[in-house]
C-alpha cells in the first residue's frame, strides 16, 4: 500500500537508482553469477546487464503508462480507461538466469506499484540474497521499506505455496512443464533453406545451440536443414564444434563452461543415448569430459526422424538434433508439432517465404525471427511463448498490462441521465 501511493514517475526515479546500484556492482554480481551458476564470465556480467537496461526502460515507462479517453456515446460523459496495480506480484525463477528473469519481472512490476514476492532456484541462492540487498539498500536509503521486494528461499514446496496463498495477486513462473504446469522450458526450433547465408547460419547455430551449455531457455534445441544444404552445413557445424573454447567460466577466454548440476550431467548422458536407440547417429560430442566439474562436450545428432521422441521431448543440455528436411510446407507443420512454443527462427532470403512464416500459416511461437538466433532477445519486446510455453508475456512492448488491474470507468458530469439500450424513465 506504501508503494501503490507513490505517483509512478517517483516508483520509476526509484527503478532508476536500482539499475545505478546494479550498475556499480556488475562485475562482482556477474561473478557470483557465474561462481554460483556455472555459465561464463561475460555472460554472467551480460545478465546483470539485462536488469540494468530494464530497469532503463521501466523508468521511461512509468511517465507513460495509462490508458486511453474513449469516445462516450453518451452527451456529457466522459469514457476513460484506468490502469491501476494489481497488489503482490509472486515471482518464481530458475537458476540458468537467476538475476534477469526476476530483473524484467521486478522492474515492470515495480513501476507498476506493486510489491515483488521473490523466490529464486534452490541452487542459486547466494545471487537471490546479493540482488535483493542491492535492491532493499536503494529502497532503505529512500526512507521506503525493503520488504517492498521481498525475497524466500526453497524449493518446490515454497512455490507450491506461493501459487496457492490468495494473497498473491499475481504470479509469474518460469521454469518446466512438469513443476509449473502452464509455462514450459521450450523445445527450440531453427529453419535453414537452401538460399540461406551460410555465414549467418553457422555462427547462429553454434551460438544458439551451446551458449549457456545448452541451458538457456531459448538454446536451439532442433535444426531444420534443407536436404541440398544438409550435409554441408553439417561438416561446417562439426567444425566450428571442434573450436569451442571449453573452460572454466571465469576465464575470459572461455566460451563454454560447464552444467549446472550432475543431475544435468546424467540427463544429457540419457538422451544421447536415448537419440541413438532412436536411430540418431553422433557427429561430434555425446560424452562427459574428464576433468573437475560438470562438463560435457556440445553434441550434434543426425538422422533422426522429425518425430523421433527424444526430438520432442525438452533435454536441458547442449545437444541438436539436426533433422533434414524438403519442402517449405512440411517444415513448417513440424516446426508446430511440438507441445511448446517459445522461439524460432528461418534462415532464408526469401521475401515471400519470411511472410508467411511470420503469418497464420508459419510458426506458432511466440518469438519468430528470421536471419537471426532463437537466442538473445531484446529486452525492449514482450518475452514468452504460447502452447505449453504459457501464453505470458515479460519484459517489453505492452507486458506491463500483465502487471495491473483495468478498470473502464464512465464519469457522468452533465446534469442529464442518458441510460444504457435506450432505457427512459417516465
Amino acid at each position: 500500500k506504501v508503494w501503490a501511493d507513490i505517483p509512478a514517475p517517483k516508483r520509476g526515479e526509484i527503478v532508476r537508482q536500482i539499475g545505478d546500484a546494479l550498475r556499480q556492482k556488475i562485475k562482482v554480481l556477474g561473478s557470483l553469477v557465474s561462481l554460483e551458476m556455472g555459465k561464463i564470465f561475460v555472460e554472467g556480467v551480460g545478465e546483470v546487464q539485462e536488469y540494468v537496461d530494464v530497469c532503463d526502460y521501466a523508468v521511461g515507462l512509468s511517465r507513460m503508462i495509462g490508458g486511453p479517453i474513449l469516445p462516450s456515446e453518451r452527451p456529457g460523459h466522459a469514457l476513460i480507461e484506468q490502469w491501476n496495480p494489481v497488489g503482490l506480484v509472486g515471482v518464481i525463477t530458475a537458476f540458468n538466469f537467476p538475476v534477469a528473469v526476476y530483473g524484467w519481472n521486478s522492474a515492470i512490476a515495480m513501476i507498476c506499484g506493486n510489491a515483488c514476492l521473490w523466490k529464486g532456484a534452490p541452487t542459486t541462492s547466494l545471487v537471490s540474497v546479493a540482488v535483493t540487498k542491492i535492491i532493499a539498500k536503494v529502497l532503505e536509503d529512500n526512507k521506503l521499506p525493503g520488504a517492498i521486494c521481498a525475497l524466500v528461499c526453497g524449493g518446490a514446496d515454497i512455490g507450491t505455496a506461493m501459487a496457492r496463498d490468495e494473497r498473491m495477486d499475481l504470479l509469474s513462473f518460469t521454469g518446466s512443464t512438469k513443476v509449473g504446469k502452464q509455462v514450459a522450458l521450450t523445445v527450440q526450433e531453427r529453419f535453414v533453406f537452401e538460399d540461406a547465408d551460410l555465414n549467418l547460419v553457422i555462427p547462429s547455430a553454434l551460438f544458439a545451440a551451446v551458449g549457456t551449455a545448452g541451458q538457456r531457455c531459448t538454446t536451439a534445441r532442433r535444426l531444420f536443414l534443407h536436404e541440398s544444404i544438409h550435409d554441408e552445413v553439417v561438416a561446417k557445424l562439426a567444425k566450428a564444434y571442434a573450436q569451442v573454447r571449453i573452460g572454466d567460466p571465469w576465464d575470459s577466454d572461455t566460451l563454454y563452461g560447464p552444467l549446472h548440476t550432475k543431475e544435468a550431467v546424467k540427463m544429457f548422458l540419457d538422451a544421447v543415448e536415448q537419440a541413438k536407440q532412436q536411430g540418431g547417429s553422433v557427429v561430434c560430442g555425446g560424452k562427459v569430459i574428464n576433468r573437475p566439474g560438470n562438463y560435457v562436450e556440445p553434441t550434434i545428432v543426425t538422422g533422426l526422424p522429425h518425430n523421433a521422441p527424444i526430438v520432442h521431448t525438452e533435454t536441458f543440455a547442449p545437444i541438436l538434433y539436426v533433422l533434414k528436411f524438403k519442402e517449405e510446407e512440411e517444415v513448417f507443420a513440424w516446426n508446430n508439432e511440438v507441445k511448446q512454443g517459445l522461439s524460432s527462427s528461418i534462415f532464408t532470403k526469401d521475401l515471400g517465404r519470411i511472410f508467411r512464416w511470420l503469418g497464420p500459416k508459419g510458426s506458432d511461437c511466440g518469438i519468430v525471427n528470421v536471419n537471426i538466433p532463437t537466442s538473445g532477445a531484446e529486452i525492449g519486446g514482450a518475452f514468452g511463448g504460447e502452447k505449453h510455453t504459457g501464453g505470458g508475456r515479460e519484459s517489453g512492448s505492452d507486458s506491463w498490462k500483465l502487471y495491473m488491474r483495468r478498470s473502464t470507468c464512465t464519469i457522468n458530469y452533465s446534469k442529464d441521465l442518458p441510460l444504457a439500450q435506450g432505457i427512459k424513465f417516465q
